[in-house]
């Protein structure tokens, strides 16, 4: 595939592995290996590299709680954080592999803004975990401030934000004119910065989007041929970890489709990246490529991961 554009999705565990402590030495090593990996696909293809950020918000959210003599930051303001915390290392560190490869491409960085409706029921029952586990005794602390909490498989007491879905990359233009000039242009990260349209101005609201259907939306939106989602995985499995686990390398929408009928992608792991999947499909786009960063390239020459397709 040449002269395509591409939605690429690193996932969060992409960039800080299971059980690695959260330094900037950690994450900018993942980052360097995940350049390496997905420069053939940038050389000869438009690009656009969406991120997750669910350990760095968590962490945010521990430096924001610190302190208490200084103010704390609403959640939008920590996701427009959390996309500079990210967005610079990718940009750096694509800029040296391709100079390594004496490749000339400009790279940009878009705060990105991802219109929600203020209307979404997800605004009444929030349902997305957030930052740091807490006690019992001191959710109940947390509760009587206003803080929504809730019990987390056993292993704690988290905090819960809304997760609406995402209805309109603000920035939209501008990444399509930055992707027409074959700038690699780095978006919506974390699922975009939730706000809400009030009195017909943008407004900032805490809540978190769902990356992946947040970069199936900016695939939409630029039109993009095709959407590869990178995970910690090298394929989709159903039955995953069950004595009949079975890995899927090529399956159309309406199969997929039954198989998350059938419970096969939980919501809290492999199920966002499906229903991107099918949004991206039923929505004009033509493949979907759900595989880990070290088979990315392969998988693109249909030689690795997961395929969905019409």
């Amino acid at each position: 595939m040449k002269n395509k554009t591409i939605i690429i999705a690193l996932g969060g565990n992409a960039l800080i592995k299971k059980g690695e402590k959260h330094t900037s030495r950690n994450l900018v090593k993942n980052i360097s290996k995940v350049c390496k990996n997905i420069i053939p696909i940038i050389k000869d293809n438009k690009t656009i590299i969406s991120h997750g950020n669910g350990p760095e918000i968590g962490y945010l959210l521990l430096q924001n709680e610190a302190s208490k003599k200084l103010p704390q930051m609403p959640l939008d303001i920590l996701g427009a954080q959390s996309q500079g915390l990210i967005g610079y290392p990718l940009e750096e560190q694509l800029l040296n592999e391709l100079r390594k490869k004496n490749i000339k491409r400009n790279i940009s960085t878009i705060l990105t803004q991802v219109l929600v409706d203020k209307k979404d029921p997800a605004f009444k029952e929030p349902t997305k975990f957030v930052g740091p586990y807490y006690t019992k005794q001191q959710a109940k602390k947390l509760s009587k401030k206003g803080m929504k909490i809730k019990e987390d498989s056993k292993k704690g007491y988290r905090r819960v934000v809304p997760s609406p879905k995402p209805i309109k990359i603000i920035e939209e233009n501008t990444i399509k004119k930055l992707v027409n000039k074959n700038n690699i242009t780095i978006a919506a990260g974390g699922g975009g910065i939730p706000v809400i349209r009030k009195n017909n101005l943008l407004q900032g609201i805490e809540a978190v989007i769902d990356k992946d259907l947040a970069s199936s939306l900016l695939a939409k939106s630029v039109k993009a041929s095709l959407l590869l989602i990178l995970t910690d995985i090298p394929k989709v499995a159903i039955n995953f970890k069950q004595k009949n686990q079975r890995f899927l390398s090529s399956v159309d929408i309406k199969t997929i489709k039954l198989y998350k009928e059938q419970g096969h992608f939980p919501p809290g792991s492999m199920g966002p990246k499906i229903d991107a999947a099918i949004d991206f499909l039923e929505n004009k786009g033509k493949k979907v490529i759900i595989t880990n960063p070290e088979n990315a390239y392969k998988a693109l020459l249909g030689k690795a991961g997961t395929i969905v397709t019409k």
